[in-house]
């Protein structure tokens, strides 16, 4: 009898490599998810979704909704997939000792979260890391005076609060607003990255940059080859936070290339795209056995439908359109294959409920399709 695997999220697209990995390995793959239809469901590899409550509705009837899933299906393995990691860890201590949770416990997710711990904790371990204030302190109020500088919330995904400022510009009122950062204006070059870990050892990472966005989140996507600081860098943060699972950085360099992380995203990201299936799988259900991460062979990869809006509107924007266009023509769609072709092909009808938000909220798709699943805490702690 097979085993049964929980992925908590079957909507993005990272939820299919996952589901394709675990089920091509042997496993059962079941999706709990809050919307009715997504892009995992109609997936050969996803054996069961089941709707459950949203999160951000009702976060201990998401929990029970969970663990019920759970029990009914004899689940196994958990595997929190992206935003929605923050509120499904919370599980763990009702979990059976039977049941593999792949992820580190939630208060190590929420200080990773948090963009102002997360900074604490990098730079208490000797990493570089921009400087970072929280708004309204008297140092905030100083730096943003003499340094070009961004604001954001302490928790937040998707860029949702994202300001550019110059150095001089007027703060807006700390009382006003959820617990916010301001933090140095990096200038190089935004790079991602991607790893999977195992007890404080990193068995790979991919770093990537993002090749066309939408908003401030990528949807086409180039792996960078010989990134050694950086990868230097992650298996130092990694060895003394000893962390498992994933975990993803968004790096700058500065003018001594030295890398900086902005801060980090401790789930899934789309560097999971490039990572070979049999060495994802391998990495989640025994990662003792690993040290390495098998890449796939292509180098540039795309989400086939957000490039295509994001394509068609730089033509009437005349916004790198042809730049853009050459990056579809050659980039390799990131889940589709002839064998399971239905995710990509009715995509257009799964993620009916993200695309009519964003239409009618004027919210990017990454925003609309978070809005309901992640973690936004008002009070850091």
């Amino acid at each position: 009898m097979k085993k049964s695997a929980l992925l908590t999220l079957g909507r993005l697209p990272k939820a299919l490599d996952v589901a394709e990995a675990l089920s091509t390995a042997g496993w059962r793959v079941i999706i709990a998810e809050p919307a009715s239809w997504h892009l995992a469901r109609v997936s050969r590899h996803v054996a069961k979704s089941v709707k459950v409550t949203a999160p951000n509705d009702n976060q201990s009837a998401y929990i029970s909704d969970l663990l019920g899933v759970i029990e009914t299906e004899n689940v196994s393995l958990v595997v929190p997939v992206s935003e929605e990691a923050l509120h499904a860890t919370l599980i763990e201590e009702h979990l059976p000792k039977t049941v593999t949770l792949y992820s580190m416990p939630q208060s190590r997710l929420r200080e990773l979260h948090d963009k102002e711990r997360f900074i604490k904790l990098a730079k208490s371990f000797g990493l570089s890391v921009p400087q970072t204030h929280l708004l309204g302190s008297d140092q905030a109020t100083e730096f943003a005076e003499h340094n070009d500088f961004i604001l954001k919330p302490i928790c937040t995904c998707s860029g949702q609060g994202l300001e550019i400022h110059n150095a001089g510009d007027a703060l807006p009122d700390a009382t006003k607003l959820p617990p916010t950062i301001v933090q140095e204006q990096m200038k190089g070059a935004l790079k991602s990255t991607f790893s999977m870990c195992h007890e404080g050892r990193v068995i790979g990472t991919v770093v990537y940059r993002s090749a066309i966005l939408s908003g401030t989140v990528g949807v086409a996507f180039e792996r960078l080859e010989n990134e050694r600081k950086i990868e230097s860098w992650i298996s130092e943060f990694v060895e003394k936070a000893n962390h498992s699972g994933f975990i993803s950085f968004d790096m700058m360099e500065n003018e001594n290339e030295t890398p900086h992380a902005i801060e980090c995203n401790p789930r899934a990201t789309s560097g999971i795209h490039f990572v070979a299936r049999e060495s994802l799988a391998s990495a989640i259900t025994s990662p003792q056995t690993m040290d390495s991460l098998n890449m796939r062979p292509q180098k540039l990869m795309q989400q086939f439908y957000p490039c295509l809006t994001e394509t068609q509107g730089s033509l009437f924007r005349r916004d790198h359109f042809l730049e853009k266009a050459g990056i579809m023509w050659r980039a390799k769609e990131v889940n589709f294959s002839w064998r399971d072709p239905l995710p990509l092909w009715l995509m257009p009808f799964t993620s009916w409920q993200i695309m009519k938000r964003a239409f009618l909220h004027g919210e990017s798709f990454g925003e609309a399709s978070t809005h309901d699943i992640a973690w936004f805490e008002e009070v850091s702690s």
